[in-house]
């Protein structure tokens, strides 16, 4: 967070969707190293918000910066070049493939030789090329402990491996900044214990940025460098974790009483 140009700036986006509007005037930004959380009531906005910063939606209005410069109108597929991953609220795994095929695939826009010249191994360093991708994602594998179901079919693993097997095909990106929407949803407590000590060490340890929505108020309270929250596509409160629980729009905005303590909003949030 030492970085004195902020590595994601948010500014002013609207997005809508015929008569209805998802977002509104909502300006933000993420520093190098953050570990930044948007929260809210359901239908807040909270996954429109990561889709625009995804290339998923494109705003009428407002501009999307990353490291200086404008990707509004990017494509996904070019803000990911940039490095920029994300996961998906639904998980988006290919069934019929295997772990391991699954997180190359997250690979393959770092990939330098295509089809033609990848045929001829020696001559061109695919071969090369394609041991590195390789060891890398054997280091994800390890990483994530999912050494055991490397060579399973997606399709037929638990939820909670699959959303870990999700989450390192978007760490296989390389990314400098990571989205990461209810990476803990439907998940236990142990498998919540684990997917957030993931988190961390990805944020401290592999130094990606991350940017994440998540219902457990916990979660988000104790992993969280900065909190902001949505409501009804407004920004309400940013700010530490601390102040944000503290904050009467934020309580009035889950539970309708901002007299409130900060113990009842988290109870209802994890609900």
């Amino acid at each position: 967070m030492s970085s004195t140009q902020p590595l994601l700036q948010i500014e002013d986006i609207s997005l809508s969707f015929g008569g209805i509007q998802a977002l509104k005037n909502v300006s933000f930004e993420v520093n190098s190293g953050e570990l930044f959380s948007i929260i809210g009531p359901n239908g807040a906005g909270k996954t429109s918000m990561l889709n625009c910063v995804s290339g998923r939606y494109h705003p009428q209005l407002g501009g999307i910066h990353f490291r200086g410069e404008e990707i509004t109108k990017l494509k996904p597929n070019q803000r990911c070049a940039l490095g920029i991953g994300r996961t998906f609220q639904n998980l988006a795994l290919f069934n019929h493939m295997s772990v391991l095929d699954n997180i190359m695939v997250g690979r393959h826009h770092l990939l330098k030789n295509n089809f033609l010249t990848g045929g001829i191994h020696w001559f061109t360093g695919a071969r090369r090329e394609e041991l590195e991708h390789r060891r890398y994602v054997e280091e994800i594998i390890d990483f994530l402990e999912i050494t055991h179901i490397r060579k399973a079919q997606a399709g037929t693993l638990s939820y909670g491996l699959r959303k870990r097997v999700e989450l390192a095909r978007a760490v296989a990106l390389k990314p400098d900044l990571i989205l990461l929407d209810e990476p803990m949803a439907g998940m236990n407590h142990e498998e919540k214990e684990d997917m957030a000590r993931y988190i961390i060490d990805l944020n401290e340890e592999w130094g990606m940025t991350v940017v994440m929505i998540e219902h457990d108020m916990g979660v988000v309270m104790d992993l969280s460098h900065r909190v902001m929250v949505l409501d009804f596509g407004k920004q309400i409160a940013i700010g530490l974790p601390d102040e944000i629980m503290a904050n009467p729009h934020v309580k009035k905005a889950y539970l309708g009483d901002e007299d409130l303590d900060a113990d009842a909003v988290a109870q209802e949030v994890a609900q």
